[in-house]
């Protein structure tokens, strides 16, 4: 049985992630500062449902609080870790950029240095597409370089994308970043567009869709999401011994470090995702039409061939059934 370390425990991908380690056999050390960016009470709702395995143990913790997380990897050794914890979204950035900096800059060292002293076998950690910034030429790929970030969060998940290649060269730690691309599904965050469609349709309220409705997203279903992370962890990143420093690849390493996309390789506009939810809800959406918010981008659309190569990964759930997973969950949590 192997020992599993997810941080943000209590959250989307890390609920759904510590799950998965749990129903395969394997003991999950699960930490989460169930800090109030959203509802709290859906994180407990989460936690509630990991609580029912025997080999899932919890801890309050703010990875930002050194002495706390050093004593996590003091306690007990992990063949993975799978850091999940952050302080999402990309407008809050904008507001509160000293709470992104704790917890995604200094609790993120504080991870690699346990993962250091501990010895860790693979460290697996959270990125985003948000670091393709500027980029616009698509699909997006690992071998295209990021450094015009375009927010605070971005700038963030890249500087950890930094950190991690740092300490995979220095200490030879096994580091796989993965880039989400705007996961969705049932557990998921109600700051994400999807929720905040659903509730304000059945609200009969307004639904804001910045961009004029013509930003498109990769939505990934979180299914597809948790596949292609868990086969990873099986996998530890390995040095590239093709790796040219003269003609640097940026998504992979002379050290022991890849990064890799997980999406869907099919953006869908925002007005397209809206259709989809009125037919799922049986309701026509009363659509605000705004302009794209600070730190936005019009379009993400991932290239996921390096995942594919590495794992198999084949992301296989069309959104149309995806939003109506969503939607089932949705009415049955809320009891709407």
């Amino acid at each position: 049985m192997k020992q599993v370390l997810v941080t943000g425990a209590a959250g989307f991908i890390g609920y759904h992630v510590a799950t998965r380690c749990l129903e395969a056999g394997c003991r999950v050390v699960g930490l989460d500062n169930l800090n109030a960016y959203y509802d709290v009470a859906l994180k407990e709702s989460r936690l509630a449902a990991l609580r029912r395995f025997d080999g899932f143990t919890f801890q309050k913790i703010d990875l930002a609080d050194r002495a706390a997380t050093e004593a996590v990897f003091k306690e007990q050794a992990f063949d993975t870790v799978i850091h999940l914890a952050a302080q999402a979204g990309v407008r809050h950035s904008i507001e509160n950029p000293h709470a992104y900096a704790r917890s995604n800059i200094d609790g993120f060292l504080n991870v690699l240095e346990g993962c250091r002293h501990a010895r860790a076998g693979h460290l697996l950690f959270a990125s985003s597409s948000s670091v393709y910034g500027a980029v616009t030429r698509m699909p997006f790929s690992v071998h295209q370089n990021v450094d015009h970030p375009v927010s605070l969060y971005a700038a963030t998940k890249k500087a950890n994308e930094l950190f991690a290649h740092s300490y995979s060269h220095l200490y030879g730690i096994p580091c796989s970043g993965l880039r989400f691309f705007t996961v969705y599904g049932p557990w998921g965050r109600p700051d994400m567009a999807l929720f905040l469609f659903t509730r304000a349709i059945l609200a009969d309220e307004p639904v804001r869709v910045f961009g004029h409705g013509q930003m498109q997203r990769d939505f990934t279903y979180i299914d597809d999401v948790v596949e292609g992370v868990v086969r990873l962890a099986a996998t530890p990143a390995s040095r590239n011994p093709d790796w040219n420093s003269d003609a640097p690849d940026p998504g992979s390493s002379s050290a022991p470090y890849r990064v890799y996309n997980i999406g869907t390789h099919q953006p869908v506009q925002l007005l397209r995702l809206i259709e989809i939810l009125e037919d799922c809800l049986g309701r026509k959406a009363r659509k605000e039409f705004l302009p794209m918010q600070p730190g936005d981008v019009p379009a993400t659309y991932a290239d996921v061939e390096d995942l594919a190569a590495a794992v198999g990964y084949a992301p296989s759930t069309p959104i149309e059934v995806g939003v109506e997973r969503f939607v089932r969950w949705y009415r049955d949590h809320y009891r709407v």
